[in-house]
């Protein structure tokens, strides 16, 4: 099935997936609880859904990597490119150093530590990137910045400047200047412990640069996920979710702590009926942030809270989750792209299961330059041991600019 079969059979299963929807809520209405039966044929075809759209995601991704244009000139980058690749390939299989070191000296932005590590080529560290992409969606929609010292710190104007109307002979009173605030990286390093042994590094055959990347992915990418989502800030980044709440608006919290509202209900939203719609919260939610940050709004949430969402209707009696019906393009709920993070709480008691904002401005990933691996042959024989490092850190820019749902009843 290709890209366009795809979004054609999305759109014939969302139809599918709204009527039956729509009978599930009318009997919830008129009787208080659905058929099972019912129950269970709606979330069967949202699971339906659900593989569809993961299809069309990595049928999306696809097409993008052959859009790109083919540029046919050899660039001297390129060729330092492949010089790297084979010098590491040679540091992985055989321990040879040497090949790295000349090609560290000539690239005036790659240091070699005094503890004999090598940073990761440039030709796989953005395979390693590419890779987290996939595990940590966090990447995709927040801010992310290459460091080279092991400290960052930002300003932010926390905007209290004042103003005032006079007349065209009155005084001009000083009026309120702004407040700067400084907001500091949480780094915390992650790391990865692969081995192989020698025969297979001695194998032509085998891709050991191949090897060393999937580990660092697998690794490397399930721990930051989670500490971007949850992280406390101890040996690893803060996620925002890790910082203070509260339900005072924009403007009367502590700089810092981000607000967020309740749905009445410990561990679930509210029960669809003739009066209540569940999906009130989240549009008050969503008009919690400033225009600004509305404008270029993602809500974020997990599979099994998504699936959820997806059966919520409108004032209008239309969904609110709507497929993406284009390439490139993503699924909305109630207009803003939503993406799946599955580190995002399950729903249940007192969760803070959905988010949204313009994570951008809210929310800054910083990575310390390179990835340093250390190649390790005597301490498990008969195993070669590649023990690869990066320091990654995360912070709130901005606590305006994200809003968190709670499941809760206060």
């Amino acid at each position: 099935m290709d890209l366009q079969e795809t979004i054609q059979a999305i759109g014939q299963t969302f139809e599918e997936f709204k009527k039956a929807n729509d009978e599930r809520i009318k009997q919830i209405e008129q009787k208080g609880a659905a058929d099972p039966l019912l129950e269970e044929k709606v979330d069967k075809i949202s699971l339906a859904l659900k593989d569809l759209e993961d299809t069309r995601k990595r049928l999306d991704k696809v097409e993008l990597r052959q859009s790109r244009p083919n540029i046919g000139n050899y660039s001297e980058t390129d060729s330092l490119k492949a010089e790297h690749r084979k010098a590491f390939d040679r540091f992985l299989r055989k321990g040879e150093e040497s090949g790295l070191r000349d090609i560290e000296t000539k690239a005036l932005n790659i240091t070699t530590g005094s503890d004999g590590g090598y940073l990761v080529p440039e030709v796989t560290d953005p395979n390693v990137v590419s890779q987290y992409l996939k595990v940590s969606p966090m990447r995709q929609i927040a801010t992310v910045r290459t460091i080279g010292s092991s400290d960052y710190r930002i300003l932010v104007n926390t905007r209290g400047t004042a103003s005032g109307w006079v007349g065209e002979t009155a005084a001009r009173p000083e009026t309120a200047t702004p407040s700067i605030a400084e907001v500091q990286a949480v780094m915390g390093e992650v790391y990865a412990n692969a081995y192989a042994t020698q025969h297979l590094l001695d194998d032509a055959f085998f891709d050991a640069e191949g090897f060393l990347v999937q580990n660092l992915y697998d690794e490397f990418a399930q721990e930051e996920g989670t500490a971007f989502v949850s992280g406390n800030g101890t040996n690893k980044p803060k996620g925002f979710l890790g910082y203070t709440l509260s339900t005072s608006a924009d403007g009367s919290r502590t700089f810092g702590q981000l607000q967020y509202k309740y749905t009445g209900t410990s561990g679930a939203f509210k029960t669809t009926s003739a009066t209540v719609n569940p999906i009130d919260d989240f549009v008050d939610l969503l008009h919690a942030l400033k225009p600004e940050f509305r404008a270029n709004a993602t809500w974020v949430m997990n599979a099994l809270t998504l699936a959820a969402v997806r059966k919520f209707k409108n004032a209008d009696g239309g969904p609110v989750w709507q497929p993406a019906t284009m390439a490139g393009n993503p699924a909305t709920i109630l207009g803003y792209p939503v993406v799946e993070m599955p580190d995002m709480p399950d729903i249940g008691a007192n969760s803070l299961s959905v988010a949204v904002g313009d994570f951008r401005a809210g929310y800054t990933i910083i990575d310390r330059v390179g990835v340093r691996v250390l190649r390790d042959p005597y301490t498990n024989k008969p195993y070669v041991g590649f023990y690869a490092t990066k320091r990654v850190g995360g912070m709130v820019v901005d606590s305006d600019a994200i809003k968190i749902l709670k499941l809760g009843g206060s």
